[in-house]
């Protein structure tokens, strides 16, 4: 199932802002409640004025994506942080990465179990090491060496992430069945801003897939299938990592952008709606150019999305069929 938003021009000068996030792809409209909905539409507003709010005070679009992926990370209702989902074993592992698209600096963390905000430990990878990507206990070293916090493991634990990991055991003798499951609860979260000065930023958290094995590390850790940022886009995705990763998804979206001169919504499609569901994939992405268009494709009942402009009004968004505007600009 394709989505397409409807888009508003607007004009935007240098010092127009723009943030958009998600809260994962595969949102499925039986599965939720009224109460559920609005939980989860809270949360996207507050993470959209959290990250509204570094841009306000003429702060930098990573500032922005990290303030506003933090809120999603400490949400349960999302895959990211504190909502993570339990891998075969029991437990939980996190990844994260971030991408500054002004200078191509990139951080990125994988198969962490006690670094509490992944997507600030991504940052101090980045901007405090001679390294893009650490993992697991080599990373959390480096966490503690840098004071990002560490909490201890049962803080993910969540009855309904759990009882999510003990449907998956027990269909395990259905394999196709099982990988169906799994699959739908891949709610990455992730977000892209544009600064005051006309920078932008990508960034991508998760807790992974349902029963994943072995040390499974799926694409949002990974700068350039994930997460992607430079001076023409940013793009965080969300969905069957294993197909983000072939295709080097988020930057195959900005090489379309900025070799080919297509749109975010052009470049979007063409991966997320296309070459993906094309090779058996799914899922979404949150596309921003330089010029300030917001793309939001996902081809999955549902999405959870929204951006927020200079006037600081959020806009969010759950399923297929809801209306959504979103920003557009001319070269």
């Amino acid at each position: 199932m394709a989505t397409v938003e409807k888009g508003e021009l607007t004009l935007l000068g240098e010092q127009t802002v723009v943030l958009a996030i998600h809260g994962g792809a595969g949102v499925e409209r039986a599965s939720m409640t009224p109460e559920s909905e609005t939980k989860a539409r809270a949360a996207m507003e507050l993470a959209l004025r959290h990250g509204y709010e570094q841009l306000k005070q003429g702060r930098s679009a990573k500032d922005a994506v990290t303030a506003a992926i933090t809120v999603l990370e400490d949400d349960p209702l999302f895959n990211a942080g504190r909502g993570a989902v339990f891998t075969h074993d029991g437990r939980n592992e996190l990844d994260a990465s971030l991408m500054d698209g002004a200078t191509l600096a990139a951080g990125a963390v994988a198969g962490v179990h006690k670094v509490k905000n992944p997507i600030l430990l991504a940052r101090a990878v980045m901007e405090h090491s001679q390294h893009v990507m650490l993992a697991g206990d080599g990373a959390e070293q480096f966490a503690a060496e840098q004071g990002v916090s560490l909490v201890d493991p049962s803080y993910f634990r969540t009855e309904r992430r759990w009882q999510e990991l003990q449907r998956a055991l027990q269909e395990e003798n259905h394999q196709a069945q099982a990988t169906r499951e799994a699959i739908k609860h891949f709610g990455t979260v992730g977000a892209v801003a544009r600064d005051s000065q006309g920078r932008l930023a990508a960034g991508t958290s998760t807790g992974g897939m349902t029963n994943k094995r072995y040390g499974r590390v799926g694409d949002s850790p990974v700068i350039g299938a994930g997460t992607y940022a430079d001076v023409d886009c940013a793009v965080s995705g969300t969905g069957w990592g294993e197909y983000y990763l072939r295709v080097s998804a988020a930057r195959e979206i900005c090489l379309r952008m900025g070799r080919l001169g297509e749109s975010a919504t052009q470049a979007g499609r063409a991966v997320i709606e296309d070459e993906i569901p094309g090779m058996g994939g799914d899922g979404g992405a949150i596309v921003l150019g330089a010029n300030g268009e917001v793309a939001l494709p996902f081809n999955t009942e549902g999405m959870y999305r929204g951006w927020i402009g200079a006037d600081g009004v959020p806009h969010v968004a759950i399923y297929a069929t809801d209306a959504l505007t979103l920003p557009t600009a001319s070269r």
